[in-house]
């Protein structure tokens, strides 16, 4: 009776050895883990780090626009004061006159598109009342950057000044004209009417045969 009695508490003492020692295992294979109540578990919102309350990210590579402040526009013929205005980008042609000064008592420049919008670089011819447009001039009276249309003078390729529509400046670029004698140009323009031919310059008073030899390669009507 006694031998039968320790038997089955052996067994006994087998079992719960099996049962203790494999929720040991279970324990340690699982890492500890504990069960953490929902009121204690962090929103998946508040997780992620972002900026600070009123700030707002810029988008990637916006660094400010790369568009000019402002441009410079030549202003030249039949205005007070010719030359290089700077004005505001998206400046009309209007604009660009009145900055020069605005257009002389000879000056027309109702036959301008004067609400064309400027670009930087550009030079802008107010024509003189009466006197056709110089030939091949653009519509405007406006030449685009570098093109040397409009009345600019001497330029490369065999561009020459006409006489009968250019202004005091664009006279001024030639060799050994200075206001004086430009002025006098366009007064004998104003008094005489259009040169027919480039000689008709030996009758302004200071140029001579040695200048007018000089100015032919240079001028046209």
């Amino acid at each position: 009776m006694r031998a039968r009695t320790g038997v089955q508490a052996a067994a006994l003492l087998g079992v719960l050895a099996v049962l203790l020692g494999g929720c040991f295992w279970w324990q340690a294979g699982t890492g500890g883990a504990q069960v953490v109540a929902l009121s204690d578990s962090v929103p998946a919102g508040e997780e992620a780090s972002g900026p600070a309350t009123g700030e707002t990210a810029a988008p990637p590579g916006d660094g400010g626009s790369g568009d000019p402040e402002s441009i410079e526009v030549h202003v030249a013929g039949a205005v007070a004061s010719p030359g290089v205005v700077q004005l505001p980008a998206g400046s009309r042609l209007h604009e660009a006159i009145a900055a020069a000064g605005g257009p002389t008592g000879l000056g027309d420049p109702d036959r301008l598109n004067l609400a064309a919008v400027l670009e930087d670089g550009q030079k802008v011819l107010v024509p003189i009342r009466g006197e056709p447009d110089e030939p091949g001039a653009p519509a405007g009276g406006s030449s685009a950057p570098g093109s040397g249309a409009g009345g600019t003078g001497p330029v490369s390729g065999g561009g020459k000044v006409n006489l009968n529509t250019a202004g005091l400046e664009e006279l001024g670029t030639l060799p050994r004209v200075g206001p004086v004698l430009a002025q006098r140009i366009v007064d004998w323009r104003r008094q005489h009417g259009r040169f027919k031919t480039v000689q008709e310059l030996d009758a302004v008073d200071g140029i001579g045969p040695k200048l007018l030899e000089a100015l032919l390669p240079l001028v046209g009507i």
